[in-house]
């Protein structure tokens, strides 16, 4: 029996994407679902060759233009990032056909490598579009619903008294449990698997393999550390130097290392957001994981109520936030404009969505009970940023969905 498939945002702008381009490369973090939506969406039309294994890797190398001749398109490359000289072969097959649409369809996991290759030898050929892990909506079977701010997306509140929220009743226990887990859809699919050991094997096995991949590694035991010591500092500014002095490496090992995580889309370094509004803000980033499952294993959690209570939920709730509105917006084919704001005096918005022009202010919260003073902050940004500012939010995990200030909704995580 196979695998049930979870429908992904992905698929509308996937499918537009091989009907107007010669070539589409799908990339995002390994075990992101990638193979299995293009297999679902086109294996039935086109062959499927993935490039991962030696043999196949050196024919591909060893006689490129042969290779092609045996896997003519329409065709998908899996993992094409394990033979990258293959890409100017492919534009030759390309320009000799170059208004076939959907001829290649190609997927990688190294951000860093692949699209270096990308842009020089399929620039303008290609469509790249990002596959993340699942998404809440992907679970709940609502995969094209917009964010709360977006056109075709009913009010969130209309009264003044709040009101429960629409999705499935909150549980907390439920919820904290689905943190731990993670968005990977293997852990979705089989829900009874150990979580902890899904992670502990993907930090292992993927991790570090791309790490060896991108970079001469030797101490693959302060890579550990490194990684642990991201998790702890999750949603905190990240100061790189302080980090390498508590691991005793060089600060451009650490640097290294972060590039690394975000070429292989496993963290998210969110940048502060800069106006010219007369005040003096904090430039240093933030990092997130992009997964907030993996977060919690490498914090070493394991139970719901430990994750919630103790000194990372904060983080974690962060996290949870922001990942879905990076997924929610990344699976639209829309290139995410995210921010964090933060004035030198402390006052800090946690979350900014750039859209149209305009900035939505985020607060996460990890009380289940909104109330009017958690708004404070998202008052301040909007204050002193006028007419750019949209209404902001203050996202928490309870299912109440009420007004606590002008221009301020409390909104459960699950209407995110």
């Amino acid at each position: 029996m196979s695998p049930r498939y979870i429908k992904r945002s992905l698929e509308p702008v996937l499918r537009k994407a091989a009907s107007e381009f010669p070539a589409v490369v799908l990339t995002g973090p390994r075990q992101s679902g990638k193979t299995t939506i293009l297999k679902h969406l086109f294996g039935k039309r086109y062959r499927y060759v993935s490039l991962e294994p030696p043999d196949v890797r050196t024919s591909a190398g060893g006689d490129p233009r042969t290779f092609l001749e045996m896997h003519p398109p329409p065709v998908i490359f899996d993992e094409v990032h394990y033979a990258p000289d293959l890409l100017p072969y492919i534009k030759e097959k390309i320009d000799a056909d170059r208004h076939r649409s959907g001829q290649f369809l190609l997927t990688g996991s190294q951000n860093l490598l692949l699209m270096e290759k990308v842009t020089e030898s399929l620039a303008g050929r290609a469509a790249v579009l990002r596959l993340f892990p699942l998404s809440r909506r992907e679970v709940e079977g609502r995969p094209q619903l917009p964010l709360p701010w977006e056109a075709g997306r009913l009010p969130v509140c209309s009264t003044q008294t709040g009101r429960a929220s629409s999705a499935k009743p909150f549980a907390y226990r439920r919820f904290w449990k689905g943190l731990l887990k993670g968005g990977y859809p293997e852990l979705a699919v089989h829900p009874g698997r150990d979580a902890y050991l899904w992670h502990a094997s993907y930090v292992q096995t993927y991790l570090e393999r791309d790490l060896r991949t991108l970079r001469q590694v030797g101490d693959l035991s302060q890579f550990q550390n490194f990684l642990r010591t991201l998790a702890a500092r999750s949603a905190q500014l990240l100061n790189l130097t302080d980090v390498a002095r508590d691991l005793g490496i060089a600060v451009n090992t650490a640097k290294a290392w972060l590039s690394v995580l975000e070429a292989t889309y496993q963290v998210i370094v969110l940048r502060p957001y800069f106006a010219n509004v007369g005040k003096r803000l904090v430039k240093t980033p933030k990092v997130y994981f992009t997964d907030v499952g993996t977060l919690c294993y490498l914090a070493g959690l394991k139970d719901p109520e430990h994750a919630a209570s103790g000194p990372m939920g904060g983080a974690i709730m962060e996290t949870a936030v922001l990942s879905e509105i990076v997924k929610t917006l990344t699976h639209c084919g829309i290139e995410p404009r995210v921010y964090f704001w933060r004035t030198l005096a402390g006052t800090e918005v946690d979350i900014v969505v750039e859209t149209g022009g305009e900035l939505v202010p985020i607060e996460v919260k990890l009380s289940a009970s909104p109330r009017p003073p958690m708004a404070s902050a998202v008052k301040t940004f909007r204050k002193d940023l006028g007419e750019k500012a949209k209404p902001g939010y203050v996202v928490h995990p309870g299912d109440i969905t009420l007004p606590i200030g002008p221009g301020v909704t409390a909104l459960p995580f699950a209407e995110i």
